[in-house]
């Protein structure tokens, strides 16, 4: 690959081994898309083969008895730090003829969610067993996978009483543990490493608080970091949701508005604009009042952000990895639009002799919070 950037292709069943040196040489392209929020990640790879290759009876396998799940797993390492960018199993291929006896075969896959979407276990009965001790057994199963459960209890625990209620499971793992967090404001996802073969299942809020990684720099001259970048504001896309508050004794229900702003997630702009939309969230009027709330919060959150910023870097001018789901600087755009702001998504493209990222950024006002942003 670059100078100073190393790829690393693991491939098998169940547990993947690194590929041999002709399978390298066959590959010509790699994209790895990382998502926020509990939208899953996936990847494509591109070889280029010619026709009589063994690698095409390798990976048509794939999609037999024989070998019912393939694993990837791809690591970058830049500068001597390896970054692994995702852990996941293939879901789709095709072999598409090309001409002078060579085709090109791309391999489509996603993070290890997918494993989680196979089988429904519908009706299996949780007794006595509050929200996050369900998430906790759920994903207990899938720890030979190198899958580590970190869950955050939500601070409000109710224990259902058997005599009274039993939740079960309802679909697959995957669709019941995305429930189980939409119901407290939570998101679920999986996010691969730190190391390869292991994983971290995040089941919790969707924390926008934390160290930032190095600033994005543009209109800089020399100091220029990234090959483009353009932002735009769109106030309407910013909503404030009412809830409604059952008061048992009065029989009244209140409307409360709920804010964006929580220690979890904090302004990010320091001029956030007026929500020109109103939303009243019916449902939580049948729910307890903090339940209510934390359904307010989650949704507030999630249509707060009225600032997007996209854009590309070269993964050698910028110096490291640019990671989604964390906070990241900008430097160089205006005062409207410098400032921190938090990784939606990244679009890694691997190529020979080049890597580029594609990104974008969300904030919920204009003006920076901050005087300065770590470079």
């Amino acid at each position: 690959m670059l100078n100073g950037i190393n790829l690393t292709l693991m491939i098998g069943p169940a547990v993947p081994v690194p590929v041999s040196q002709d399978m390298l040489d066959a590959l010509t392209s790699v994209q790895v898309v990382s998502n926020s929020g509990d939208t899953p990640s996936g990847f494509e790879l591109a070889f280029t083969l010619s026709n009589r290759s063994p690698l095409h009876t390798l990976f048509l396998l794939s999609s037999g008895a024989s070998i019912p799940i393939v694993r990837v797993v791809i690591v970058v390492t830049v500068n001597g730090m390896p970054e692994v960018l995702m852990d996941g199993v293939m879901t789709n291929h095709q072999v598409t003829p090309g001409t002078e006896g060579h085709s090109t075969l791309t391999v489509k896959g996603t993070d290890l969610t997918a494993l989680m979407s196979i089988i429904p276990f519908d009706g299996l009965p949780y007794p006595a067993m509050p929200t996050y001790v369900r998430v906790n057994l759920i994903l207990v199963k899938y720890l030979a996978l190198g899958i580590v459960p970190l869950v955050i209890p939500p601070i409000i625990t109710d224990v259902p009483i058997p005599t009274d209620k039993i939740p079960r499971h309802i679909g697959t793992d995957l669709e019941y543990l995305q429930l189980l967090a939409r119901d407290v404001g939570y998101v679920f996802y999986i996010n691969p490493g730190p190391a390869p073969l292991t994983s971290i299942a995040y089941w919790g809020p969707e924390i926008k608080v934390g160290a930032p990684q190095p600033a994005l720099n543009t209109n800089m001259d020399a100091h220029t970091n990234v090959e483009s970048l353009s932002f735009t504001f769109d106030k309407e896309a910013k909503e404030l949701p009412v809830v409604w508050i059952h008061n048992p004794e009065t029989k009244v229900i209140i409307p409360i508005p709920i804010p964006d702003i929580t220690p979890l997630n904090p302004p990010l702009g320091a001029v956030p604009p007026i929500p020109p939309k109103i939303k009243f969230l019916d449902y939580t009027a049948k729910l307890p009042p903090l339940e209510a709330a934390l359904r307010g919060v989650a949704y507030a959150a999630q249509h707060a952000d009225c600032v997007t910023g996209t854009g590309t870097l070269n993964v050698l001018r910028y110096g490291r990895v640019l990671k989604a789901r964390q906070l990241v600087g900008v430097r160089g755009a205006g005062p409207a639009f410098d400032g921190l702001y938090y990784v939606k998504s990244v679009t890694h493209n691997i190529k020979r002799g080049e890597y580029k990222q594609n990104f974008t950024l969300t904030r919920n006002g204009l003006i920076s919070t901050l005087p300065k942003v770590p470079a």
